[in-house]
């Protein structure tokens, strides 16, 4: 394909000196841009040949100044090369400023995200937890190896963020890293986040995502059965090892919804007694800051009592490392015949699926105790078992009995 970069050297005759030596200048055009800039070399305006654009003959001067020539117009050549890799458009200007080595005072994108990445690590324990910190790392450590495996590049302005780009980079994530729909999906979404960003501030004009669907997330089964649940409570463990306190919160949080980093900073100042002698915690969320409030059941007080006065700082518990307690249930789940990862969110899911939702808790009251904004989160929490749903429809088709009468009218 023919390139639209065209560059011109001439003689700037209006300053030619005594002994008839002119400056040499180079006139660069893309498109309807032009720039021009000085060679810093002089030439014999007798021995100039306009067409060429070179000096003629082999006299010392004349090669030494047409080496310089070529060499400028090599150099034009690979900038402008260079500068189509990572934009969509390229003025002329742009190749006479990276040609001389003029910085160029774009945004591009891996510095957006690293400060992005910076500002997240602020809010840590704050209103982030430390596995969402994790997504935004690993989310620009994602995009920071597509563009050198794949772009050659250590980084990209945003102004040559394309549509394409982006199905490509998903297509590096999902095909070639084999990565699940919700993996590649939620480093998009941070990708996203980041581009929404840039269009705000008034860095795009335009949003290359506008068009972008990516394949929807399967949604997976996160709440334990009671079956499951039984068999993990029932399992002997040392009380010594942190195994034993890894299993109890999460159980804890099988009958609370509690999330981990809410029960990590669990103090005893809020947990409150009604007049009815029944216990509450009521507190905020640290991720959000909306507030929650759940009755202690007989099974979280008594592991309240359990490890009471063995944590510091009037805390409740003495929470081990998220990995740590992955670690141990997964240890338990093994040897317990449970034939499934399990992550200790899933005991916020089986809070609301298998202790509330199934046995008739309203769902608006499950929002309200998981520190919910909104009903549509919990109704990707809630999910009934079979025996929920069975005897549902059992009690239905009791109802339903004499109320309605199938009429033939088959006639012979």
């Amino acid at each position: 394909m023919k390139s639209d970069l065209k560059i011109l050297f001439y003689l700037k005759r209006n300053q030619t000196r005594k002994d008839g030596l002119s400056p040499v200048m180079g006139r660069i055009r893309i498109g309807k841009t032009v720039s021009q800039f000085s060679l810093k070399v002089e030439a014999d305006a007798a021995l100039w040949d306009i067409k060429a654009g070179r000096m003629i003959g082999k006299s010392n001067v004349a090669l030494e100044t047409n080496r310089e020539i070529n060499r400028i117009n090599l150099l034009i050549h690979s900038r402008y090369k260079e500068l189509k890799e990572v934009q969509v458009e390229v003025s002329a200007r742009d190749v006479k400023n990276t040609m001389q080595g003029i910085a160029s005072t774009q945004d591009t994108v891996l510095v957006h995200f690293q400060k992005m990445v910076d500002d997240a690590s602020l809010r840590l324990d704050i209103d982030l937890r430390e596995s969402s910190l994790a997504q935004y790392e690993y989310s620009y450590k994602w995009l920071k190896t597509f563009l050198r495996k794949k772009k050659n590049s250590s980084d990209i302005p945003f102004k040559a963020l394309t549509y394409s780009f982006i199905e490509e980079y998903y297509h590096f994530l999902r095909v070639e890293n084999k990565f699940k729909i919700s993996t590649t999906v939620g480093y998009v979404v941070f990708f996203r986040k980041l581009v929404r960003n840039a269009v705000n501030q008034g860095i795009l004009f335009r949003d290359p995502f506008d068009g972008f669907v990516p394949e929807e997330r399967i949604r997976e089964h996160k709440t334990l059965t009671r079956k499951e649940l039984d068999k993990i409570m029932k399992f002997e463990i040392d009380p010594t090892l942190k195994r034993s306190i890894s299993r109890d919160i999460f159980v804890f949080a099988c009958f609370t919804g509690m999330a981990y980093i809410d029960i990590k900073h669990l103090t005893y100042d809020k947990i409150m007694e009604e007049e009815d002698g029944s216990k509450w915690i009521i507190a905020k969320r640290i991720k959000s800051g909306i507030k929650y409030q759940v009755k202690l059941m007989d099974i979280p007080l008594a592991i309240i009592e359990k490890y009471r006065g063995t944590a510091p700082n009037g805390k409740v518990f003495s929470v081990p490392q998220m990995k740590t307690v992955h670690r141990s249930l997964n240890y338990i789940a093994v040897r317990s015949n449970i034939n499934k990862m399990i992550g200790f969110h899933q005991g916020r899911h089986t809070f609301a699926s298998l202790i509330t939702l199934s046995e008739g808790v309203p769902i608006e009251t499950v929002s309200l105790m998981l520190g919910h904004r909104h009903i549509k989160t919990t109704q990707g929490y809630a999910e009934l078992s079979l025996d929920k749903i069975a005897k549902d429809a059992k009690q239905l088709s009791k109802r339903l009995v004499g109320q309605f009468k199938l009429v033939d009218y088959y006639t012979i």
